[in-house]
């Protein structure tokens, strides 16, 4: 596999951002439980409930992780420049680490905080690796 150790920061991005909504997936089925949810329910939607931060927590990464997946894999496979390549993939899982944070815990409004800055900067970062695996292909 030594043609893929050039990008070995973007492929443990990769595994950690997997590792991270995996993680999310018990502790919000716990908190919908505890909250006396049935099981697949959908938390009353109050920013303040910390069943529901959770739920979000959760699922946005169940809905951020294909498009990270795939803009990583097809930049890796089409040979775009390692440097940013790791560099995006790593700054991208590092916005998601601290919108989890910020939303776990509650910080700053359900719109326009500083949760919503992490999601842009991650988004950006997922921008520009499919940009540079368009880029790497033709």
């Amino acid at each position: 596999m030594e043609a893929f150790a050039a990008y070995s920061h973007a492929l443990a991005a990769l595994v950690i951002f997997t590792l991270i909504t995996l993680a999310l997936s018990p502790f919000s089925a716990l908190a919908k439980q505890k909250a006396g949810l049935a099981p697949g329910a959908t938390p009353r939607e109050d920013y303040a409930e910390k069943a529901y931060r959770l739920n979000r927590a959760y699922l946005n990464g169940c809905e951020t992780l294909p498009v990270f997946l795939t803009v990583t894999l097809v930049a890796i496979l089409a040979g775009a420049a390692p440097f940013w390549v790791n560099l995006l993939a790593s700054l991208a899982l590092a916005a998601r680490v601290i919108m989890i944070f910020i939303h776990l815990q509650g910080i700053g409004k359900p719109h326009s905080g500083p949760r919503s800055v992490f999601y842009v900067v991650g988004w950006a970062c997922m921008a520009g690796l499919a940009i540079l695996a368009l880029v790497a292909v033709f």
